[in-house]
């Protein structure tokens, strides 16, 4: 029987597909946010109740769930664009890799040696699976926000693996990921207005075509 945990990186894994198969950005950033919400509870079920805890779980959700995906959604309206119309790989071949990846995940997850108490839970094949998610949609989409949403569901993948090691993790590394994610954002999102201002458009395979004088 699955345990809660279990239950909401089902729902994760869904949401990877959602986000490799909807052509609308600002629907795509609701799922990441999603995704970061279900990501801030998880640590809430695996561990015994504490207000270190409680802050660390405000802190993720507020920061995955809210602030990033905030100035995603503002970079949007700014750019005016509203769907990633020409991937550089068709929607139903993404899905279709995607779910082969899921599939290969869990029997990869399969063969681990772990330990006894994470054997039964979906940490790990939702971890790699969630990982390879971010790299299809990051590799395979030509708009430069949509390769942020792909940056982001990688760490998220990373962020789930990271659960099972929470024990043995100071604190410190935790917030330095999160603000090495916040700043990764920022500097995404300084870089798009930059693009979207000199070439009006966000379309990264365009830079292809800049050459030296």
């Amino acid at each position: 029987m699955f345990s809660l945990a279990d239950q909401l990186l089902v729902l994760v894994l869904l949401i990877n597909f959602i986000s490799l198969g909807t052509s609308r950005l600002i629907f795509s950033i609701r799922a990441v946010a999603v995704q970061g919400v279900i990501l801030g509870i998880l640590p809430g079920l695996m561990h015994p109740f504490s207000w270190h805890l409680v802050g660390i779980t405000i802190v993720i959700i507020a920061v995955k769930g809210f602030v990033i995906p905030m100035l995603l959604s503002r970079a949007v309206r700014s750019a005016e664009i509203k769907r990633e119309f020409e991937p550089f790989l068709g929607y139903v071949p993404t899905l279709l890799l995607g779910a082969i990846f899921a599939a290969l995940s869990f029997g990869f997850a399969g063969k681990l040696p772990m330990l006894p108490e994470h054997q039964y839970y979906m940490f790990v094949p939702a971890s790699i699976a969630t990982l390879m998610t971010g790299f299809l949609v990051l590799t395979t989409r030509r708009k430069a926000i949509s390769q942020v949403i792909g940056y982001l569901v990688m760490e998220n993948g990373i962020f789930i693996f990271g659960l099972l090691l929470a024990d043995a993790m100071p604190i410190m590394v935790e917030a330095g990921a999160l603000l090495d994610l916040l700043v990764g954002t920022f500097v995404m999102g300084i870089v798009m207005n930059q693009i979207s201002r000199e070439f009006s458009s966000l379309d990264t395979s365009l830079l292809t075509s800049l050459k030296e004088e």
